[in-house]
């Protein structure tokens, strides 16, 4: 941080100390930030509010059905963890997830959907089943990502049970390998507007 503030100051061809030195600094690191943010913001693939809200249009049924919000509780069944930082990234500034309601949470009694990655090993079998027996009803379980699905590379071992629906039932899918951010929150919104 220091760095890149020497390197501004550097570039600059004159500094006036009628402010503060702090002052200074931290109007250049807000122009900076400003600058990088929008950058950033002009390569995500994050919907747009608009194309939230077409997607979102079921929101009066989720109300009463979540009460305005859907709490996702993640289980990693063994994966090779791409689809656990995909996951992690929905809740980031340029995702923001939760900006549409929808939030992880650490306890499957707290949570209405059980997301799941990775093709369930046996030794991840038990502890799956009681997550989700764990949670309140109504169960929703999604398979993230194609190990979840159909057991991806570890199809046909005899450590996997090719996929979460060979464990317990799935109520959709989210297919890739893995699925980018961009991808999950659309079929989360698709998936609310069903609900």
């Amino acid at each position: 941080m220091v760095n890149i503030l020497k390197n501004m100051l550097s570039k600059r061809e004159t500094i006036r100390f009628y402010k503060s030195k702090t002052q200074i600094l931290m109007n250049l690191l807000n122009s900076h930030s400003e600058r990088q943010i929008n950058l950033d913001k002009s390569k995500t693939q994050t919907p747009s509010n608009e194309e939230a809200d077409t997607l979102f249009s079921g929101e009066e049924k989720m109300n009463r059905v979540f009460g305005k919000s859907l709490k996702i509780r993640q289980v990693d069944a063994c994966s090779c963890n791409a689809c656990e930082w995909e996951c992690t990234a929905l809740t980031n500034p340029i995702y923001d997830i939760q900006r549409f309601g929808i939030d992880f949470v650490a306890s499957p009694r707290h949570a209405d959907v059980l997301m799941v990655t990775g093709p369930v090993s046996r030794q991840m079998e038990l502890a799956l089943k009681k997550t989700y027996l764990a949670m309140p009803e109504p169960k929703i379980v999604i398979a993230c990502g194609d190990c979840a699905i159909d057991g991806g590379i570890s199809r046909g071992s005899y450590a996997a049970k090719d996929g979460v629906s060979n464990a317990i039932p799935v109520n959709y899918s989210i297919p890739g390998c893995p699925p980018s951010p961009a991808v999950i929150t659309k079929k989360l919104l698709k998936l609310m507007k069903r609900i």
